[in-house]
């Protein structure tokens, strides 16, 4: 397989469920103003779409979109219980997750990487992000992850999109639950690997 990322994007989840399952995974860097690879290939024949995650099997077969990717490397370990069993309830509820991440949290942090974006939009985001915040917090009130007592495939998606906070300044402080959540993803060995290993930390 074949995983392309580019150092700080979504595409860490993926990258820290590679790590969490020590699957035999090629990692390739993309240049996502430039839509080259580290090798200075065209990414957009590989994923037309043009950003990250892309997972290339051993097939030649593509999948794209982080939930997707998360739930294909999960699967590949089932032993880890990363994501629950097709068809369980559980399964669903993890899915769950992954939509609400991307459409929910993800998708509001777009605009404020945007240098073009009017600062009311940007203040609209950020209001909204609140919210999300919110939220999440009064479920890890509850549990120390968002599927129960064990780290599962949407914490390495949760964990990845909370860290742009900082560099979009945004101050998680008013949600200590979610800075503690942090923390406690980010002591993982595989998080921790796949950090480094994106330059993202020393």
């Amino acid at each position: 397989m074949k995983l392309f990322f580019a150092p700080g994007a979504c595409s860490l989840a993926a990258h820290i469920l590679v790590e969490e399952t020590a699957l035999s995974c090629t990692l390739v860097k993309v240049d996502l103003a430039s839509h080259k690879t580290e090798h200075g290939d065209d990414y957009t024949k590989i994923n037309p779409k043009g950003y990250v995650p892309a997972l290339q099997l051993d097939s030649g077969d593509v999948l794209t979109e982080v939930g997707v990717v998360l739930q294909y490397l999960s699967d590949q370990k089932k032993d880890l219980h990363l994501m629950a069993a097709a068809g369980t309830l559980e399964r669903y509820h993890q899915m769950e997750w992954l939509n609400f991440i991307a459409t929910e949290v993800h998708k509001q942090f777009s605009p404020l990487f945007r240098p073009d974006s009017p600062a009311q939009t940007k203040e609209q985001h950020t209001k909204i992000l609140g919210r999300r915040f919110d939220f999440l917090s009064d479920h890890l009130a509850k549990q120390p992850y968002l599927a129960g007592q064990a780290f599962t495939a949407p914490d390495a998606y949760l964990s990845t999109v909370l860290g742009w906070s900082h560099h979009v300044k945004i101050d998680l402080s008013p949600w200590p639950r979610l800075t503690d959540y942090l923390a406690r993803v980010r002591a993982r060995p595989a998080v921790l690997k796949a950090m480094k290993s994106e330059g993202l930390i020393k």
